[in-house]
């Protein structure tokens, strides 16, 4: 394990388009329809044929759109695609309700298998951090290489800052709390959210904000928004007690693919302190770790992580 510290188509019915906010110049974003699922994919085309697909999966309360800082940083080495998993972004509820972290794999390896993409070099954020976990696990075949952003594995003492979050998974708590702050702003929601999942909010620009605004109000007005966030918060702490060989950490164990983990010195989600457990589970790990990074590293910092992921594309011969 190598450590780096940096400071401060398919059988798939295809949509060209759907409609969505925050896109990016450059990026496309279209509907895949699978049986029982139809998943919103964001991608940003290359004029370079060839090159390896890669693939980015969102953590909890995020989408697709989490990853366009960092996608145009790859442009030149990999065919990037970010998925909306279900129920989050535009993507609408799986058919089956299942918003574990089991079926939000289940969705990642579907979409895989009818785009016949794979192997991919597979990222993965929080929640789409234990979701790549397990799709590596399970479906090593699928992945090139894991590059893991605060990876939601489970803490036997998590932080009191993430407390809140973990009380989503109560049942009603979510209703409630979606009624006690009807009144709120978008603004305000997204402040919040900044302040939580950013090491420094400060470092997001007055465009950057008003676009998060404007997710923030087409979240909302979605449905089943709420629905949404409580089963899959539900699905990690679930995720956190199973034991034997589908705990996360056994699964990490069995990861064959070369692995990059990223971890914010700031993380009020995900503890710092975690890094050094990760980087002992993974078999082929390297660590980057940013002092001055919160929960969202590839947002705050996309440039130190795409530094890191071409270096190891890099040590592996630019596959």
């Amino acid at each position: 394990m190598s450590s780096t510290e940096l400071p401060g188509p398919s059988a798939a019915a295809v949509a060209p388009n759907v409609s969505t906010v925050g896109v990016v110049e450059g990026e496309e974003v279209r509907s895949v329809a699978l049986p029982g699922l139809t998943l919103a994919v964001r991608s940003l085309p290359t004029e370079r044929a060839g090159l390896p697909p890669a693939l980015f999966v969102h953590g909890l309360g995020g989408s697709s759109r989490n990853w366009s800082a960092l996608m145009p940083l790859l442009q030149e080495v990999v065919a990037g695609e970010a998925l909306d998993l279900p129920g989050f972004g535009d993507s609408p509820p799986p058919d089956d309700g299942n918003y574990s972290v089991t079926g939000h794999a289940r969705a990642v390896i579907r979409f895989l298998d009818a785009a016949q993409r794979g192997p991919v070099h597979l990222f993965g954020n929080s929640l789409g951090g234990a979701v790549a976990t397990r799709v590596a696990a399970v479906r090593p075949d699928l992945v090139r290489t894991l590059t893991l952003v605060s990876p939601a594995l489970p803490e036997l003492r998590v932080q009191r800052t993430a407390l809140p979050t973990g009380l989503l998974a109560v049942p009603g708590v979510a209703t409630l709390f979606a009624r006690m702050t009807r009144e709120w702003s978008a603004e305000d929601r997204t402040r919040g959210v900044m302040a939580l999942c950013y090491g420094d909010p400060a470092r997001v620009s007055e465009d950057g904000f008003r676009d998060a605004v404007a997710e923030m109000e087409h979240r909302l007005g979605q449905p089943y928004f709420w629905d949404a966030m409580a089963r899959s918060a539900r699905g990690i702490v679930d995720a956190y007690t199973l034991g034997g060989q589908h705990g996360l950490w056994r699964q990490a164990e069995r990861v064959l693919a070369p692995t990059q983990l990223v971890y914010g010195g700031r993380d009020r989600l995900v503890s710092y302190r975690m890094a050094r457990r990760a980087s002992a589970a993974f078999r082929d790990a390297r660590l980057l770790t940013l002092p001055d990074a919160g929960h969202v590293a590839m947002m705050e910092y996309p440039e130190a992580v795409a530094h890191a992921f071409r270096a190891l594309l890099d040590e592996l011969g630019g596959s």
